[in-house]
């Protein structure tokens, strides 16, 4: 393994693979497999190659810094990946969809106890653990598979910012859109990632990080990049809001983080977290108040991830970045993740 100061986000995997199949022919899943890590050998004709029946999560594993248990390895909410995984395969019409939830856990946690070493002590490091279903069904009809595999890899990654918070700036000036209701939005499909590359690749080339997706006539901000987004905004009232899209219209991923974030502000006396519709309008109004405080992009890999600048119809939104409750809110995060703070949400391995 590389040092672990020289981690690169996904390129590195670990000894180690779980697999397990699902067909009609046997009556449904096999008995789980750890092996090593290796190559997949699938039909050319499978049909996850040709229609995108394929669907993922994306976990970690942590060791706790916890002085009187250093060497504990955790896991954060997993039964929350377990749901979001069953909804991604109902959603595909991917068999098996109705898999005991426990039982996977207990799998991860297996593979996560063999390949132990391969978690980097310290905090900001920790075992990126990719469950993955693809239709292994060697069909060209456009039907639902007849067998499937599940297939977990892992790898140890690395803090995101290098040298503390970096804020990115976003662009919201694209032609393309991200998702929409009666979509795939509200699914971690394999569909819904490769056709935003086109608009990042262009953002990146006028100078900006990534892209803020949009959605309707009335520019609804939806999400950021791969990640949920959440603005802190002061009312007439004087009372700061924490907002994030809504679920509501499916066009946007129920993420693990983005629901741990909503339950812990709303816990806060000093906020007020809602999920509702916020548009580019409202956004450029409270800019121009000087009431658009804070704003930040959530997911697995960065925890929480400051913005600092949008660009729309031309012009660039400053944003104050890193805020108060950005901060915050990644230390709530962390401690619970690494074990710093007894939480139901930290599981250990």
């Amino acid at each position: 393994m590389p040092k672990k100061e020289d981690l690169k986000f996904g390129l590195t995997m670990s000894d180690h693979m779980l697999t397990i199949k699902w067909s009609e022919a046997k009556g449904g899943w096999h008995a789980p497999e750890i092996v090593p890590y290796q190559n997949l050998s699938i039909s050319p004709a499978a049909s996850s190659l040709h229609y995108g029946l394929e669907c993922f999560e994306g976990m970690k594993a942590y060791k706790s810094l916890d002085g009187d248990d250093p060497a504990s390895l955790r896991l954060f909410r997993p039964d929350k990946n377990m749901t979001r995984l069953k909804n991604s395969m109902s959603r595909l019409s991917l068999p098996g969809c109705d898999f005991e939830s426990n039982e996977l856990i207990n799998c991860l946690k297996s593979l996560v106890r063999l390949d132990s070493r391969w978690i980097p002590e310290g905090e900001g490091y920790s075992l990126y653990i990719r469950p993955t279903v693809i239709a292994t069904h060697p069909f060209l009809g456009v039907a639902p598979p007849s067998e499937i595999l599940l297939y977990v890899i892992t790898c140890p990654v690395g803090p995101y910012y290098k040298g503390g918070f970096e804020p990115v700036r976003l662009t919201a000036d694209t032609e393309f859109v991200r998702a929409w209701p009666g979509g795939t939005g509200q699914a971690k499909v394999a569909g819904n990632y490769g056709p935003t590359m086109k608009a990042s690749s262009e953002a990146a080339e006028r100078g900006y990080d990534q892209v803020l997706w949009l959605f309707g006539e009335e520019k609804y901000v939806t999400e950021v990049g791969a990640m949920n987004v959440f603005f802190l905004v002061e009312g007439e009232d004087g009372v700061k809001e924490l907002v994030t899209p809504p679920l509501t219209r499916g066009d946007i991923l129920p993420g693990v983080t983005r629901a741990s974030i909503v339950e812990l502000v709303a816990k806060s006396e000093d906020y007020k977290v809602t999920e509702r519709n916020i548009t580019m309008k409202e956004l450029q109004e409270k800019a121009h108040q000087g009431k658009l405080l804070e704003a930040f992009g959530a997911g697995t890999a960065a925890v929480v991830c400051p913005i600092k600048c949008i660009q729309y119809e031309g012009k660039d939104i400053d944003i104050p970045a890193t805020g108060h409750l950005t901060k915050l809110i990644w230390k709530q995060l962390t401690d619970i993740q690494y074990g710093k703070v007894q939480h139901p949400w930290s599981v250990i391995v």
